[in-house]
Parts: structure tokens; C-alpha cells; sequence
């Protein structure tokens, strides 16, 4: 009998471009650790749940032998994947044996998941919104694989998400030239990798309403846990964007330019109602308490997720860290491979909180002989 790690990628999707990799730490990590055969999942970015549910069922079709099994662990959005994935009965379009591959998983762990929306989903679900997703994902990119990008143009970006509430000066030639000038940091051979990735995101976007809050309602109301499976989730909320974080980004210009980009991004991720923000399970609110010093508010988020929108299952670790920090995106020059961070968000999520994080982890995958 053989066991698995699947490691589903979330929103932003790539499993690997060139040498920048999703979960590339994280494997790093684990392999020494676990006695498991460890599998990236290659998915699709933003299409929609069901239909990357079905890729992770056929990765699993891909690799196990009868008598095998299997532990999930979903990053972003990939937590739902892998919720749809086990449940019970579920109709996905693949031709592998959905109900089997299911009765074969374990444990199932969500990081930074979106289980009851996130408001970001909403504004990347219009047609401008598209194209800023598209714009960001790039930006996303070009960030981890080069460390810092030119301050103008980080800047310009940072306007166009501040504007967001108004839309004013916003146009599709703006968008474009920013897109172009992102572009043209990469070599031709990666430009085609990216270009394939974002045509993906730009043909189907299935996705974004689906990780609505609204959406999420629907999809709660008809996603069941499966028996036997061990449910958990890991949670994420960065530093609120304000004075203390604008200093902690200190005096580099690059800095406080991806700086101004979270400040956008962590404002529309904030606006989940108080009477519709989910509560903390009173299970986790040790951990909870420990983490933040009191239960995270409704605003309270990663830069893209709502903090209480997160938990599912047992909660079995909290950290102050942004949404990519979790599977290895944050700044660490001395370590090798090293650390690029994704965006300046004045969290102070380190090496130390990753190794904790991701020990917490591999004791719920319990993956031991």
C-alpha cells in the first residue's frame, strides 16, 4: 500500500512556469518528512469548481493502485476541489471512478480557503474585473519570478486597484498598456508558457462567481463531508494595511509600491457585512486567541480571503501570514532556494511560521508507518 499527497493549487493557479514553481517549498518541506509519494495537481485556474474537482479525481486515477490512499491538501480555492472531490455521490465529468478514488482519501486539509466566499470574487467577476485579474495574476507572476518589478509601473497598478470603488480613469487601454509593459519583463520562451496560462483564465472564469459569498451558499448546501475523512483547515490573516504596515515596508520604493497594491486588495477583501461573516468555531478559539490575540473581525482577511471565511473542520493552525505565504511565497534571500515575497504586507511571516505551519500539517496528514 502506497500513500499519496495531492497539493491542489488555488485562484492563481500555475503549477509550474519555468523554474517558478506553486507549491515548490512547500514539497521541499514535506519530502524529508513524510513517507508518501507527493503529487502537484495540474489544474485549470479559474475554471469552474466541478471542473477542477474532476482534475484532481484523475490525478488520483493518474497514480494509485488498489489499496492505495490518499491525503488532499487544497490551497485558496483548491480547498473546495477537494471538498467537492469527496463528496459522496457526486456527479464530475471524468472518466475515472469518482466514488472509488474518493473512498481511497484520508484526510483532507484547506489553506487560506475561501469556504463561504470572499468579496474579492465579486469585483473580479465583471468584465473589467476580468481583465484586472488577469493583470494581476501576471503581476503575481512576474513578482515571484523576478523579486521586484519597475516602481512606475508597480504604482500604476496600484491606482488602477485603488480606483476600484469608482472606476474612474479606468479603460481597457490602460489595462492593456500595463499588460504589455508586465509582459515584456519575461523571455519569449516563458512569454509563451505565461500567454498559455492567461489564455486559460481569460476563456474561462467560471470560477469567480462561484467564490462569491453568494455562490458559497449554494455550494455549502450541497457539498457534504464524507464519513470516515478527517476534515481541517489552516488559517490565514495578515496585518490590516494602515501606518504600522506602511513603515514595516521601510524605504525601498518597490516595497511600498506592492505596499499600495495589498492596501487595494486587502480593503475589497474586508467587506464581508458583520451579520454575514461566519463565527470561529468555539473549538478554535484557543487557537484562534493564540494566534491573533482575539477572534479575528469580519474584515479582518489574507489579502484575498475573509479569515472567517476559512475555517472548516478542525482548525489546526492559525497564522498571521498573507494568502501566498502559506505555501512558501514570502521573503527569505538567505534561504535556498530562496523566498520571493509577493506582496509587501507588513505581516512578518518568516521561516519559522512556515515550519510550524506546515508541521501542523503533516500531523493531521499523520502519513507515518
Amino acid at each position: 500500500m502506497t500513500r499519496h499527497i495531492y497539493l491542489v493549487p488555488g485562484f492563481f493557479g500555475f503549477t509550474s512556469l519555468g523554474e517558478l514553481g506553486y507549491f515548490t517549498h512547500v514539497i521541499d518541506f514535506l519530502a524529508p518528512r513524510v513517507r508518501a509519494e507527493i503529487h502537484v495537481v495540474t489544474t485549470r485556474p479559474t475554471a469552474s469548481l466541478p471542473v477542477r474537482a474532476a482534475l484532481v479525481v484523475q490525478a488520483m486515477a493518474d497514480t494509485m493502485r488498489p489499496g492505495d490512499e490518499a491525503h488532499l491538501v487544497g490551497h485558496s480555492s483548491g480547498g473546495l476541489d477537494v471538498r467537492l472531490a469527496v463528496t459522496p455521490s457526486v456527479a464530475l465529468e471524468t472518466a475515472a471512478d469518482v466514488e472509488r478514488h474518493a473512498r481511497a482519501v484520508r484526510s483532507v486539509v484547506t489553506l487560506s480557503t475561501p469556504h463561504h466566499g470572499t468579496p474579492l470574487a465579486s469585483f473580479f467577476a465583471s468584465l473589467l474585473g476580468a481583465r484586472l485579474l488577469e493583470l494581476l495574476s501576471l503581476t503575481t507572476m512576474a513578482l515571484l519570478r523576478f523579486g521586484g518589478l519597475p516602481i512606475s509601473l508597480l504604482l500604476q497598478l496600484g491606482g488602477v486597484l485603488a480606483r476600484l470603488d469608482d472606476r474612474v480613469g479606468m479603460n481597457s487601454a490602460l489595462l492593456d498598456e500595463l499588460f504589455d509593459q508586465l509582459l515584456a519583463n519575461f523571455t519569449p520562451e516563458r512569454r509563451v508558457a505565461v500567454e498559455t496560462f492567461l489564455g486559460d483564465v481569460s476563456r474561462d472564469q467560471a470560477l469567480l462567481p462561484q467564490l462569491t459569498p453568494e455562490g458559497m451558499e449554494v455550494f455549502n448546501a450541497s457539498t457534504r463531508d464524507r464519513p470516515g475523512v478527517r476534515y481541517a483547515s489552516v488559517l490565514t490573516r495578515a496585518r490590516p494595511p494602515g501606518v504600522l504596515s506602511t513603515l514595516s515596508a521601510g524605504l525601498d520604493p518597490s516595497a511600498q509600491a506592492t505596499h499600495a497594491i495589498y492596501q487595494a486588495l486587502y480593503r475589497l477583501a474586508s467587506r464581508t457585512p458583520v451579520r454575514k461573516a461566519p463565527a470561529i468555531p468555539r473549538a478554535a478559539g484557543r487557537i484562534v486567541r493564540r494566534a491573533y490575540g482575539a477572534v479575528p473581525a469580519a474584515s479582518d482577511n489574507d489579502g484575498v480571503v475573509p479569515t472567517r471565511s476559512q475555517p472548516w473542520g478542525d482548525v489546526i493552525h492559525a497564522a498571521r501570514a498573507d494568502h501566498l505565504d502559506t505555501i512558501g511565497h514570502f521573503g527569505d534571500v538567505a534561504h535556498v532556494p530562496p523566498h520571493v515575497d509577493w506582496l509587501t504586507t507588513g505581516t512578518g511571516f518568516d521561516r519559522p511560521q512556515f515550519e510550524a505551519l506546515w508541521t501542523a500539517v503533516v500531523g493531521h496528514l499523520d502519513t507515518s508507518e
